[in-house]
C-alpha cells in the first residue's frame, strides 16, 4: 500500500469517528493525565502530541509545560483537528495538520512526545519512530501510549494477541532501538500501555 493510501485509509477510518470518539472513551481522562506525568515534559520545554486526536491530551501537557512552554498538537485527520479546537484545545496548543512520517519541525527543536495509539497505524513503524527521533534533542523523551492495555484493545477489536505484534515488549524495545530510541519502560497492563524512552 502506497504512503498516500495509507493516509488516505486512516483519514477515512478516523474522520467519520471524529465527533463522537470522546463520547465513545469517557473514562480515559485521567489516564492520559497520569501518562504526562510519567513522560514530564519539562516546564517551559517544548512538546508536541504526534497523531493527537481530539487533543486530549493538550491540555495535560500544557500544564505540564507551564505558559512559557510550547505544545504543539499534530493530526493526519481534519475532522479529529476540528473536534479538538471544538473542546476548545487550540487555547492549549498549536493545532497542526501533518503526517507523522513528515513532521514540520526541524531537527532536535522538541523536548518531549507524546503519541497515543500512533504506532499501530504506521505504515513504517521503524521510519515513525526515527521520526519522531529527529525532532527530539539529545536528551528529549518519548511516550507511546494506549489509555487500555494490549489484551484489553485485542478483546475490544475482536482479535487475538500475536507474537509478531509491534507493541509486545521486545518487538517495540528492538524497534526503539533501531530508531534511535533508549528505551526505559515498556508498562503493558490491564488498565494501560506506556512506553518511554529517550534519545
Amino acid at each position: 500500500m502506497s504512503m498516500a493510501r495509507d493516509l488516505a485509509a486512516t483519514r477515512a477510518f478516523f474522520g467519520p469517528r471524529a465527533a463522537t470518539w470522546e463520547i465513545k472513551f469517557p473514562d480515559d481522562g485521567p489516564r492520559y493525565r497520569r501518562a504526562v506525568a510519567d513522560l514530564a515534559p519539562p516546564a517551559g520545554g517544548a512538546v508536541a502530541d504526534i497523531a493527537c486526536g481530539t487533543g486530549r491530551a493538550l491540555p495535560e501537557l500544557r500544564a505540564a509545560v507551564g505558559p512559557q512552554g510550547t505544545v504543539i498538537g499534530l493530526d493526519v485527520t481534519p475532522e479529529m483537528l476540528g473536534e479538538a479546537l471544538a473542546r476548545g484545545r487550540g487555547e492549549a496548543a498549536a493545532l497542526l495538520l501533518g503526517d507523522a512520517l513528515h513532521l514540520p519541525f526541524a531537527d532536535a527543536v522538541l523536548d518531549a512526545v507524546f503519541a497515543a495509539g500512533l504506532v499501530a497505524h504506521l505504515p513504517d513503524p521503524v521510519a515513525g519512530l526515527r521520526e519522531l527521533a529527529r525532532v527530539c534533542r539529545p536528551g528529549g523523551r518519548l511516550a507511546l501510549f494506549h489509555p487500555i492495555g494490549r489484551a484489553a484493545l485485542a478483546r475490544r477489536q475482536g482479535r487475538a494477541l500475536t507474537d509478531d505484534d509491534l507493541r509486545r515488549e521486545p518487538n517495540i524495545r528492538a524497534a526503539l532501538g533501531a530508531a534511535g530510541w533508549h528505551p526505559e519502560l515498556v508498562d503493558d497492563g490491564a488498565e494501560r500501555y506506556l512506553v518511554l524512552a529517550s534519545r
